[in-house]
């Protein structure tokens, strides 16, 4: 089922409370859509947010994705979120909340202080007419989405604490993705959560926190996160790897035949079982 915007700030807002996160899955095609639906399917209950977003737009097009996206929660009996990731263009937002989006993450991160809460704010002000929540970002994050680049954390521009208490206040948002030593994709250094300036930011932002590039995070940093606000975490090179290494395996087998139905169906397994595995990362374990 497609959750309504109300009904997905609620399941936000319960995993803050109880200090578990909902998982944010980035899909680019329909066997990563069928995947992650699977993977929410088996998770009894657990809401899962599909992105469709604006860096997959770029390969399958931004209404075919949409439309497959929102059509996929709809027809499925899990607790489904269709989610806009990463999108710096009101207009794209405007289209997205149209269709149907149940929330949307504004990136003004590239902007200015000032100039990212204007942004921020408007993309706030549609969201509302549509009865969607918002994600923006404040700090931001090295690498490259799509593609694992060996990003160096150093050169992600740490979340401000001080900033973001300002930063919700003046935009009314309803979760803020936060850089705190997290890069988008794989790298070959471990990469360090700043637990320390993560909890200060917790405490000087009202609403849950958001934390990109969890791909290969340590289970006790992404652990430490989620008693620190982390409320959403996003993941995507993980899901891609999965996809690409079970391609990569049938694909000799699948060669002589042209037997691309196999290729597909390994990708969209993989997808499933790697996003599974990120849920049960994300859920709380019963005492």
């Amino acid at each position: 089922m497609l959750l309504t915007g109300t009904e997905g700030l609620k399941s936000l807002t319960e995993a803050y409370q109880a200090g578990y996160a909902l998982p944010g899955f980035v899909a680019y095609n329909l066997e990563t859509v069928q995947g992650i639906v699977a993977a929410a399917e088996a998770s009894e209950g657990h809401p899962v947010l599909i992105q469709a977003g604006s860096s997959p737009f770029k390969h399958a097009g931004r209404e075919p994705l949409m439309r497959l996206a929102l059509d996929a929660a709809a027809h499925s009996p899990a607790r489904l979120g269709v989610h806009l990731d990463h999108s710096r263009d009101l207009d794209e937002i405007t289209a997205c909340l149209a269709a149907g989006y149940t929330s949307v993450m504004v990136d003004g991160s590239h902007l200015p202080f000032a100039e990212n809460i204007e942004l921020t704010r408007e993309a706030v002000r549609r969201a509302r007419d549509h009865g969607a929540w918002v994600e923006a970002e404040l700090g931001a994050l090295a690498g490259d989405e799509d593609v694992s680049t060996n990003a160096d954390a150093t050169a992600t521009a740490m979340t401000d604490p001080a900033q973001a208490g300002e930063f919700a206040a003046e935009t009314g948002i309803d979760a803020l993705a936060v850089a705190v030593g997290n890069v988008h994709g794989f790298t070959a250094h471990d990469v360090h959560l700043d637990l320390a300036r993560l909890a200060a930011i917790h405490a000087a932002v009202p609403v849950p926190l958001v934390l990109h590039g969890a791909s290969g995070l340590p289970t006790a940093e992404l652990h430490g996160a989620l008693t620190r606000g982390v409320a959403k975490v996003n993941v995507n090179a993980e899901l891609r790897r999965a996809y690409l290494q079970a391609v990569a395996s049938q694909l000799p087998s699948a060669l002589p035949g042209s037997d691309a139905v196999s290729l597909w169906s390994a990708g969209r397994d993989a997808v499933a079982q790697a996003a599974t595995r990120v849920i049960a990362q994300l859920t709380p374990q019963p005492a």
